[in-house]
């Protein structure tokens, strides 16, 4: 995708972005509420409190096709478990009890969260692009954090290394 082309579909993704968690809100609650045991190992009190989750039956995702970018029509189709904008996720009902796919969305809460809106979107959309879904660089970062926390107990600052691995890929 060219700069002119994101810069085309920019506001018109975040205009869908900004109207469905609107329209959504009532149903959002803190990732906090669902007690999960082992993610406050990982993230501060801040980010379980902040961040929301809406639990849906198809996770949302924009319709980028009629944006005009049918390069990332096999995103848009995906039936994915889950999905982050800003600090709010939606999960699919079926999964909302795994504490791992939490995990995965509030990994890229923390990366909205530091790259900001127009950033992490040219970013992902980038990644898209070039390597595919799983092999994007913001979706290998959240895998392969909720790979080390699926291996076992251990703490770490998660927002801390998603920082650090920003830096060093030198996307902030």
């Amino acid at each position: 995708m060219t700069l002119a082309e994101f810069q085309r579909v920019l506001p018109l993704v975040k205009v869908w972005i900004r109207e469905t968690l609107t329209a959504t809100a009532p149903n959002a609650r803190p990732v906090a509420s669902y007690g999960f045991a082992r993610l406050p190992a990982y993230y501060t009190p801040a980010p379980l409190s902040q961040s929301k989750v809406i639990e849906v039956d198809r996770v949302p995702v924009p319709p980028l096709s009629t944006f005009g970018l049918s390069q990332f029509r096999d995103f848009a189709e995906m039936d994915a478990d889950g999905i982050t904008y800003l600090d709010t996720y939606f999960v699919r009902r079926e999964a909302a009890r795994q504490e791992s796919l939490h995990f995965h969305e509030l990994v890229h809460a923390a990366q909205w969260r530091i790259l900001g809106l127009e950033r992490f979107l040219a970013l992902y959309a980038e990644g898209l692009e070039k390597f595919g879904y799983r092999d994007s660089p913001l979706e290998v970062m959240a895998y392969d954090l909720q790979e080390q926390f699926e291996l076992g107990p251990q703490s770490l600052d998660v927002e801390t290394v998603v920082t650090l691995q920003l830096r060093k890929w030198a996307m902030v």
